[in-house]
């Protein structure tokens, strides 16, 4: 099985066995998507960059306060969460859920997944 397919098989296994995420895409930390499950409309590119930028300013944010190493971004919407976790030294796994999800589940859930693609990557 090639890399692609691997990734894109733990992505599909994420998003429809953890309640309430509606997709998810890894993308590279220069926002380029490796692989992605995403709803009908949502663009790839376009949210694979837009969450490389979020990272990227969270980063600078917590260096500049001396706050450590940047560990998750949260992005909070009146219809919805927008998270995105490091995944590997090089990729991000960005994940959107409806306003009902279990912040502390979708975390665990999102870190196991990294875990895993970091091993996948390796």
């Amino acid at each position: 099985m090639s890399l692609n397919e691997q990734l894109n098989r733990l992505l599909q296994t994420f998003v429809s066995g953890t309640l309430d995420v509606e997709g998810a895409v890894l993308v590279t930390t220069d926002g380029l998507p490796l692989a992605s499950v995403l709803g009908p409309g949502v663009d790839e590119d376009r949210i694979a960059a837009m969450g490389a930028a979020a990272l990227s300013m969270g980063a600078r944010t917590i260096g500049d306060l001396q706050r450590g190493t940047l560990e998750q971004v949260l992005l909070k919407g009146s219809g919805g969460y927008v998270m995105l976790v490091q995944a590997g030294s090089e990729s991000v796994l960005e994940a959107y859920s409806n306003e009902d999800a279990k912040l502390g589940l979708l975390l665990y859930e999102m870190k196991q997944v990294a875990k895993q693609i970091a091993q996948i990557m390796r």
